[in-house]
């Protein structure tokens, strides 16, 4: 039994309109950023350097300043200011390969280790508590680096 051309014309509108559905709905859940979500760095505390795996960033009076590797400097520095964490209640068993992660808040002199699972979105503090960030949010916490060595 062959189809006929409003038959499949039919068909098509109804797999873009369940392609769309399915799309929204997935959009939805991956941008949203869960209401439990805590931003790290807030005014009492604010961001002044970080430095991922030796890749640093630190901030000036107006502006902030980056490794010369790194071409997304400004979309980086903002990603990690304001970056929201949700405190995990279970100890995580991440898989993936560990990013240390140096962290200096202005007027706090010592500055914190943590370590950064980039694979898994899961951050372990100074005091070992695990935070989760949002996969929406992932992405930009990993800097683009020139792929010519700085000198």
């Amino acid at each position: 039994m062959a189809l006929t051309r409003k038959q499949w014309n039919s068909i098509i509108i109804l797999a873009c309109v369940f392609i769309i559905a399915v799309l929204t709905f997935m959009d939805k859940k991956t941008h949203n950023v869960p209401s439990d979500a805590q931003l790290l760095f807030d005014d009492n505390a604010p961001l002044a350097q970080l430095q991922l795996d030796g890749i640093w960033l630190h901030k000036q009076t107006s502006s902030w300043e980056c490794d010369p590797q790194v071409l997304n400097c400004e979309q980086w520095a903002k990603a990690w200011q304001g970056l929201r964490v949700s405190p995990l209640s279970d100890t995580p068993q991440p898989t993936g390969k560990p990013q240390e992660l140096v962290i200096q808040i202005t007027d706090i002199r010592q500055s914190q280790r943590w370590i950064y699972f980039p694979d898994e979105g899961v951050l372990k503090s100074p005091a070992s508590n695990w935070y989760l960030v949002p996969p929406s949010l992932r992405t930009d916490l990993q800097p683009i680096l020139d792929a010519k060595p700085a000198r």
